[in-house]
């Protein structure tokens, strides 16, 4: 073990922190009103008695944003981990499957799987960590068969009170710095060098933000609002519903063709003109006489819905 010197977490902060807002700026520039829309229930818009596009497009968009800036900056902070543990301990980047770092201490081979926060994930993502520990320590010890090897759910942040789950264990914010650097004040010290040139990228930021706002309410005001200015609520929950029933005739698009392979063109050109254009009524049509051919060559029903 070697004393962690924080000079060199500083030097990697501002080498490599522009990553992160460059990575920022680029989703942000590549945004998609429909993309934005298509996560967000219409509904609350109308229950919280959202009245104005600007309204709307800013709520929508700032809660979507949040979410991808986590899981950029998550991703960020994972090599932050692993370029600290490799200066104290010697560790590095795993090359094994849902592995993000591997080090060795007392001899014991220590896997991790580096989290941004601890709410991370649903009971079956969570089995599937455990899954994927279990498959690693079977190959660690197939070179080695007296090998320890203990797993590790780290947290950037957060705090964990019974770290001990039983098949690993569970570190989040200072007691993972912690583990990982064998400093227990660096949850603290890494703070500083983390705003290195922040005003300057913000700014830049915010430029992008202020513009992608703009666009978007003016897409909205054209799709979404009559010539009043009054906001039509019905298309927005048409959107929903196409999204929705989209998406689950992509999952039997390639059955249908393999079947009908004639109607190939027909099929699809159905699904890029007239569902965009929101005709329900022609949809539905379509899908029920889709399902009656498609039940007697097949016996099997293409798709229930109800209306």
């Amino acid at each position: 073990m070697k004393k962690l010197n924080l000079a060199d977490v500083t030097q990697y902060v501002e080498e490599n922190i522009g990553i992160f807002h460059q990575k920022r700026i680029e989703r942000l520039n590549k945004l998609k009103l429909k993309t934005v829309l298509k996560k967000k229930n219409p509904y609350l818009f109308k229950a919280k008695h959202l009245l104005t596009a600007s309204e709307i497009i800013q709520g929508i968009t700032d809660a979507f944003i949040s979410s991808n800036e986590e899981t950029i900056f998550g991703d960020w902070l994972e090599g932050l981990a692993i370029f600290i543990n490799h200066k104290v301990y010697g560790g590095w980047k795993s090359g094994i499957p849902n592995i993000d770092l591997e080090f060795d201490k007392d001899n014991i081979r220590y896997i991790v799987n580096i989290k941004s926060g601890p709410n991370w994930g649903n009971s079956s993502q969570i089995s599937k960590m455990k899954s994927d520990f279990k498959t690693a320590q079977r190959t660690l010890r197939t070179s080695n068969s007296n090998i320890v090897v203990i797993p590790i759910n780290g947290c950037c942040y957060g705090v964990e009170n019974k770290p001990d789950k039983g098949d690993y264990f569970k570190y989040c914010g200072q007691d993972f710095w912690e583990f990982i650097s064998g400093n227990k004040e660096l949850y603290i010290e890494i703070i500083e060098p983390l705003g290195h040139k922040s005003k300057e990228r913000n700014e830049e930021f915010l430029n992008s933000y202020s513009n992608m706002l703009n666009k978007f309410t003016s897409e909205f005001i054209k799709d979404f609002c009559d010539e009043s200015g009054q906001i039509e609520w019905t298309k927005i929950s048409n959107r929903s519903a196409f999204i929705f029933i989209f998406f689950t005739l992509t999952i039997y698009y390639s059955k249908i063709y393999s079947v009908f392979p004639d109607n190939k063109v027909t099929i699809k050109t159905f699904l890029t003109q007239n569902l965009l254009l929101f005709d329900f009524t022609s949809f539905f049509m379509y899908v029920d006489s889709l399902n009656k051919l498609f039940w007697q060559t097949q016996h099997l029903s293409l798709l229930s819905y109800k209306i």
